[in-house]
């Protein structure tokens, strides 16, 4: 008995030891199983990439609810990063004004749900909280004011610009990927003086905001009067994959698009229809919100806080395009992430792939990827096929970092896809 309480008080003991030692990382991620539905987007468009201007009236919204009900203490302050998401070691006086961390104070319990959860809320830059030099930022949420207790990390963009962006999207100059790649050139148009480009200026280019797509150009091409180019002939290559796959959960008594079957028992239960391998010989245009999600329901009012949750069955109809791998589903719902949670499982009796995911009432894009377990590649063509019509929105962000300056500088920032959305 004596020995078992032992085991119990090292077992708690080395918990919390690894608890206190937990940091958060310069990524989006989420801490604790018990946090759902994270979003950070400018608030002049819902499901927008997390970017505002410098000394403008533009606000991020951010907000997340708390499955464990109740009122928490949280805490949340920003840390300024290096372009390549890295601490740039500032002191918090170099790119804030006000104060370094805040508290936040907006929340509201569930309602007319069966699961039971709290909505966080916050609108930043504040009073409390104020960002003064652009770049790259990580949101640090943390519980009772203790760094160390990590919740929720998520990254954003200021921009200060003092660059103009011209993008050019055009099929692969390589024959083999002609049909299946988009080719991203760019042109940085500047008026203030840049004295060495290939060692002050950084580009970045990014598929439909996911962080797994992002390219880094550190040299352009062509330097020209007032003009960087950035058009190799091999560089900036995308697959360019197909649409998502969607469904619609924004009633629990109605079956929506993708919907197979839609019961409740002790919880909300979702089975969506078996999706089959995407890699067609042709594409198919459909409309696709390029991965995002949007919390709605059409069974109450308030979409925050009358919204409820669902287990998401989804299955996957398809043989596995390698020896050692593993099939998982994502979305800017889990920010495009890899884990344990949305990865699929075999089950060999039905010769299909399943998962379950726990989601809140809404419309979510989706999409199967493949990680080769012994490059850890990941490939997001393999089960979704790659055509070069496919609908992509492109992000492309420039940093700058002055001579002797200590920090990157944000300039520049562009959204543009290929098409037009009819």
């Amino acid at each position: 008995m004596i020995r078992t309480g032992i085991l119990l008080f090292l077992c708690l003991f080395s918990l919390q030891t690894l608890q206190a030692q937990q940091k958060f990382t310069y990524d989006n991620h989420v801490y604790s199983s018990q946090i759902k539905t994270v979003q950070l987007y400018n608030t002049q468009k819902e499901q927008s990439i997390p970017v505002i201007a410098l000394g403008t009236s533009e606000k991020l919204n951010f907000s997340f609810d708390d499955l464990r009900g109740g009122s928490k203490n949280y805490w949340y302050t920003v840390e300024h990063c290096t372009y390549d998401w890295k601490s740039s070691n500032l002191s918090v006086l170099d790119y804030l004004d006000g104060m370094n961390e805040d508290r936040i104070i907006d929340y509201a319990y569930s309602s007319k749900t069966l699961q039971k959860f709290t909505h966080y809320s916050l609108t930043f830059p504040n009073d409390q909280v104020k960002p003064k030099i652009s770049g790259n930022y990580l949101l640090k949420v943390y519980e009772n004011g203790d760094v160390n207790k990590p919740v929720i990390s998520q990254r954003f963009y200021i921009t200060d610009p003092q660059v103009n962006i011209q993008s050019e999207l055009i099929p692969s100059n390589d024959v083999a990927l002609r049909f299946s790649h988009q080719k991203v050139n760019i042109t940085i148009l500047y008026t203030n003086p840049i004295q060495n480009p290939y060692q002050d200026i950084k580009l970045v280019l990014m598929q439909n905001g996911n962080p797994l797509t992002a390219k880094l150009n550190t040299k352009p091409t062509f330097v020209k009067p007032g003009s960087l180019i950035y058009n190799d002939l091999d560089g900036n290559n995308f697959p360019g994959s197909n649409e998502f796959r969607k469904f619609d959960f924004r009633s629990v008594r109605y079956k929506g698009e993708h919907v197979q079957d839609l019961f409740t028992d002790s919880t909300n239960n979702v089975v969506l229809f078996t999706d089959l391998n995407g890699s067609a010989l042709k594409y198919t245009q459909q409309i696709d919100e390029n991965g995002a999600f949007f919390i709605r329901n059409q069974d109450n009012i308030d979409n925050d806080t009358d919204s409820d949750y669902g287990h998401i069955q989804f299955s996957l109809n398809t043989v596995a395009p390698g020896k050692d791998g593993d099939i998982y589903v994502v979305g800017r719902f889990n920010n495009f992430t890899l884990t344990d949670e949305n990865k699929l499982s075999y089950i060999a009796a039905k010769k299909k792939y399943y998962g379950s995911l726990y989601l809140k009432q809404g419309l979510y894009d989706y999409q199967y990827v493949w990680k080769d377990n012994a490059t850890g590649n990941v490939d997001y063509t393999a089960l979704e096929g790659s055509f070069f019509e496919t609908e992509n929105t492109y992000q492309a962000y420039v940093y700058f970092r002055r001579p002797g300056s200590r920090w990157d500088e944000l300039i520049g920032y562009s959204l543009f896809n290929n098409l037009q959305k009819k």
